[in-house]
């Protein structure tokens, strides 16, 4: 893309040291003889200058093409962006939802610790117990039931003994079944957090899986990203070598005729000042007006050098002023576009015509009025309109002051 640019300018500057090395020539030949042959020379530089122009318009034509490609790759570069913004979304929800079961499983892992540490303290109040009772037992002896029943004084004290024996022995069996329970709701405590903890982990294995994809996709994110700005860049580039080069040519072109007409004497129109007349005597609609705006087509904010007048494919463009034709042919993002000298360094821009619209040549002379050309959507273009500039020595300035 460089490269085409860098050539162009070479081209511009090779040209312009071309016409200031044969038109600026002096010698010693009668005044008429000087002029004829500084007239056979302009008109060489000329058609060297059409040549150029033509060669202009086949790169400007194949930067255009590649300025497509362009917009296409930054629009494939958009919608990639979009569908990773969208997984990016997708997994911060999926490590949402694993936050929430971690929380949830440290909330149950403390319940079931709790639990565990009142089972122990149960456990070991009751091994307590047992163990007194066994020490007591060990110290006094260990005495029969019968013994304790047949040493009763009466039926009355009998039965006592027996309903007291009972109750022990019914005391201790009761300890030890809760003891047993004890220990089973322990040891079903104790699995129950081992499972708690393989999940915990399990968990968040899932949540670094989760971080390395998010980081993989913000570096895929980032590289589009690069990779568009670059894009537009190059984009923004091209189409301001383009219409520079389009200016440099015009401009040559312009200077060349220019000399050429005062070598003739056949100067016959001189803007002298005042209103121009509108370009189109149909219907028209101002779309878009002189000064910076967003393009679009390359959707950059560029400086828009004229006025666009909408108006039907085929309506005819006049003169806005007497003058010479110096380009009728295709122009860079203008299109099939028509030129006019109208002298003292004054000059109108016709842009977008249709195929076969042009209706002068380089060279011809036109009058104030004088139908040069019809509407069309050539060059870069989005619809039918017809782009109206005025430029003074080559710099654009709004049209709509010039107008009537």
């Amino acid at each position: 893309m460089k490269r085409s640019g860098t050539w162009k300018k070479a081209t511009a500057v090779t040209t312009a040291l071309l016409i200031a090395a044969t038109v600026w020539q002096t010698g010693t030949a009668a005044p008429e003889i000087e002029a004829a042959s500084k007239i056979s020379e302009i008109n060489k530089q000329l058609e060297a200058i059409k040549k150029q122009t033509k060669d202009a318009a086949a790169t400007q034509k194949s930067a255009e093409k590649e300025s497509k490609d362009v917009l296409a790759l930054k629009n494939q570069a958009a919608s990639s962006v979009n569908e990773i913004l969208k997984q990016l979304d997708e997994v911060g929800q999926q490590m949402n939802g694993v936050q929430k079961q971690i929380d949830q499983t440290e909330d149950d892992l403390m319940q079931a610790g709790q639990q565990l540490e009142e089972a122990e303290d149960r456990v070991e109040k009751r091994d307590k117990m047992l163990q007194s009772r066994l020490r007591l037992m060990y110290q006094n002896g260990v005495v029969s039931y019968l013994d304790v029943l047949m040493s009763a004084t009466s039926f009355t004290d009998f039965v006592d003994r027996f309903d007291a024996l009972q109750a022990i022995v019914n005391q201790d069996k009761d300890v030890l079944e809760q003891h047993k329970k004890d220990k089973a709701l322990i040891a079903q405590k104790k699995v129950e957090i081992e499972n708690k903890l393989s999940d915990v982990k399990e968990m968040y294995t899932k949540l670094d899986d989760y971080q390395t994809v998010l980081a993989e996709k913000e570096k895929t994110k980032e590289k589009l990203i690069a990779e568009y700005n670059q894009k537009m860049e190059e984009l923004e580039d091209i189409s301001e070598e383009q219409e520079q080069l389009m200016v440099d040519l015009a401009k040559k072109q312009a200077d060349l005729e220019r000399k050429k007409r005062e070598e003739q004497k056949k100067q016959t129109v001189f803007y002298t000042g005042g209103k121009l007349a509108v370009p189109l005597k149909d219907s028209y609609r101002i779309s878009s007006g002189f000064g910076y705006r967003i393009h679009p087509i390359y959707h950059t904010k560029k400086l828009h050098a004229g006025i666009d007048m909408a108006a039907p494919e085929g309506t005819s463009i006049y003169a806005a002023e007497g003058g010479v034709v110096i380009t009728a042919g295709w122009t860079s993002g203008y299109g099939n576009t028509v030129i006019l000298d109208h002298g003292n360094g004054l000059w109108t821009l016709y842009g977008h015509i249709r195929n076969g619209g042009i209706k002068v040549k380089v060279g011809d002379s036109v009058k104030r009025g004088e139908k040069i050309a019809e509407v069309g959507s050539t060059g870069n273009s989005t619809g039918n309109h017809l782009h109206f500039e005025v430029r003074v020595n080559g710099t654009p300035k709004d049209p709509t002051s010039y107008l009537k």
